[in-house]
């Protein structure tokens, strides 16, 4: 049963990977070892698993329908091995964590160093990245998101709310003038912070809407930072992105009296049975600290 069990993690790698050999990188394991386990697992199946793509592979029809049901499978013994050890009666374990790249270094952090420090038995692992994991496919525990959740089978404890702020150089200011109201940005140069606004529009208070054409489009916060304090034009990030360039006066403000309201900020974790200790232990304990941190971003006081 053991090696049926690593025949469908192998498996399941490869139609991740969309190839033998990306699976083998990702496994640390010769090819011929993953090309062999898919070969035994048709032969015992009776079906084709892949089909040639280029130079990749796709499921089958048969392949997608395994995989569904191996994904399943290898949950429900990784549900149960969890229970066994007592995962669910005391904290331990590998609590998976994500989290935006600045928020995460700045925020999260802190609070999980702290925490593991008051829990011996947990090991943490912080994936920051600005576009959101699939907590399922990642076996991520908790995710920290920044914005309005869509509907989905997630649970979310909302933690605070951050500003999003309009900002540009002095330099920048000075040549081309402050734009008074948010309909006298079309006049402007923009830098597009595609992550926060991926639709191209930004949105106000009373709901106005003001259509970007930007000069430029960047895919991190810290890119149209430095694009705007180079004076390249307008950006909107969140307060706390720009909090070190706004006290160093490399940026300031603008269009203060016309931001929208905060974006919420929510610790999220899946809709489950029960709840592992580990990621119950870490809910009551992170949130009250990334409230009280929410606050202090809100009022200016935050870490840069």
């Amino acid at each position: 049963m053991t090696d049926r069990l690593d025949a469908m993690s192998m498996f399941l790698q490869v139609v991740d990977a969309g190839s033998l050999s990306g699976a083998a990188r990702t496994l640390a394991v010769p090819l011929t070892t993953v090309s062999r386990k898919i070969s035994e697992l048709e032969s015992h199946l009776g079906v084709r698993l892949f089909l040639r793509a280029g130079r990749g592979l796709r499921p089958t029809e048969a392949g997608l329908s395994y995989a569904l049901a191996c994904r399943r499978i290898l949950d429900d013994v990784a549900e149960a091995e969890r229970a066994a050890s007592g995962e669910y009666a005391e904290p331990k374990g590998i609590l998976t964590l994500t989290a935006p790249i600045v928020f995460g270094r700045l925020h999260l952090l802190p609070v999980l160093t702290e925490f593991l420090d008051a829990h011996p038995r947990i090991t943490g692992r912080l994936i920051q990245s600005d576009h959101p994991l699939d907590l399922t496919e990642g076996h991520v525990d908790v995710a920290l998101r920044i914005g309005r959740l869509p509907d989905s089978q997630m649970v979310a404890r909302t933690v605070g709310g951050i500003r999003q702020i309009v900002c540009a150089s002095p330099a920048y200011l000075e040549r081309h003038g402050i734009p008074r109201s948010p309909a006298e940005l079309s006049t402007h140069a923009t830098v597009a912070f595609e992550t926060l606004t991926p639709g191209g529009n930004w949105h106000f208070a009373s709901g106005e809407t003001v259509e970007i054409t930007p000069r430029l489009t960047v895919n991190t916060a810290e890119a149209a930072l430095e694009a705007a304090a180079a004076s390249l034009g307008v950006t909107r990030v969140l307060c706390y992105q720009a909090k070190a360039a706004l006290r160093a006066g490399t940026l300031t403000t603008v269009l203060e009296d016309h931001e929208a309201e905060p974006v919420p900020v929510s610790l999220v974790y899946a809709r489950s049975g029960l709840l592992p200790q580990k990621v119950r232990s870490f809910l009551d304990f992170a949130a009250p600290r990334l409230k009280s941190r929410m606050s202090t971003i809100q009022a200016g006081l935050g870490p840069t």
